[in-house]
């Protein structure tokens, strides 16, 4: 099986690293100093199932690597139309791209460049970063990817690519039977964690201790699980009960890369997480008034650090 990880980071480099090892013909898109380390020294994991080193290809260029089975596209999501557009060359008939990205709106941006017969989608759950060049740092988390047909049905491709996932140490892979829950499951964490770490500009802990703030966390929990129920996405109450929980047992010092980003000057996925939500709030009705407020607080933030 020939997979590409196209936008190679923490989360696809560490996943590409892991079906390699597991027999997989892994090729690695990436850009800048990481590429560079990459094509010198291989790819580097530093992790808590495990460390290890694999040497391969890596490249900026797509057309450099050919048609192949599985693309896992892990570009952030401001970057999702562009980077499609260059993505023919990796193309065949059958050609299956997973979409590991933030948000719940990347499938169609990528189905409008490509068409929607290559497209899927996932999910990850993992805490890891590049911690310098060539080298992919995990800290914590599962390690676990979803993944799944659009229409849930359960394709020879996807199938084909479970099956190399579950030969893989250090990661589990689930097969899903509805990946747009699975998404927007997701979806109502990170876009919570990611507005009030970033808007208040402090860590989990000091928000769980100010009730105000709390409520801020669970009340943008909410406004999402109403607006998937809008999309037609049934966001069990259970989920939103287990976020809770998660975040009341996260580490007292966890912010966000959205937080990350901001504060570093770097591009941010506000329109992704916040501005998603708004948007289609707009489009069926919704009142979200707690995700409109932090919107407008870091829009400007992320308009300033396009620019910079």
């Amino acid at each position: 099986m020939k997979i590409v990880v196209y936008g190679a980071g923490g989360v696809g480099a560490y996943f590409g690293g892991r079906l390699a090892n597991a027999g997989a013909d892994v090729h690695l898109i990436a850009r800048g100093p990481h590429l560079d380390a990459l094509r010198e020294d291989g790819l580097k994991v530093e992790s808590i199932h495990g460390d290890f080193e694999v040497d391969l290809p890596a490249t900026d260029d797509p057309a450099e690597v050919g048609e192949c089975d599985v693309v896992l596209f892990c570009v952030k999501s401001f970057d999702t139309a562009s980077a499609a557009r260059r993505m023919e060359p990796l193309l065949g008939k059958e050609t299956a791209v997973i979409s590991l990205q933030n948000g719940v709106d990347n499938e169609e941006k990528l189905a409008d460049e490509i068409g929607r017969e290559h497209v899927l989608g996932g999910v990850t759950y993992i805490f890891s970063t590049i911690g310098e060049p060539g080298t992919i740092e995990h800290t914590d988390g599962p390690a676990r990817i979803v993944y799944g047909e659009l229409d849930g049905e359960r394709s020879d491709r996807i199938e084909r690519f479970h099956d190399r996932c579950e030969r893989a140490d250090g990661m589990e892979g689930v097969l899903s039977a509805d990946i747009w829950t699975d998404l927007w499951n997701k979806y109502a964490l990170i876009a919570a964690v990611s507005s009030v770490t970033a808007a208040i500009r402090l860590p989990i802990g000091n928000i769980r201790e100010v009730d105000e703030s709390w409520e801020l966390f669970v009340g943008i929990l909410e406004e999402v699980q109403e607006v998937a129920a809008a999309e037609g996405v049934h966001v069990a109450d259970e989920v939103i009960d287990n976020w809770i929980a998660f975040a009341r047992d996260l580490d007292r010092d966890t912010y966000s890369s959205l937080h990350y980003d901001m504060t570093n000057g770097k591009r941010m996925e506000v329109d992704a997480l916040q501005g998603t939500v708004v948007r289609k709030a707009d489009e069926h009705g919704v009142d979200a008034p707690r995700t409109r407020t932090v919107y407008s607080i870091l829009r400007p933030w992320a308009v300033k650090n396009a620019g910079d």
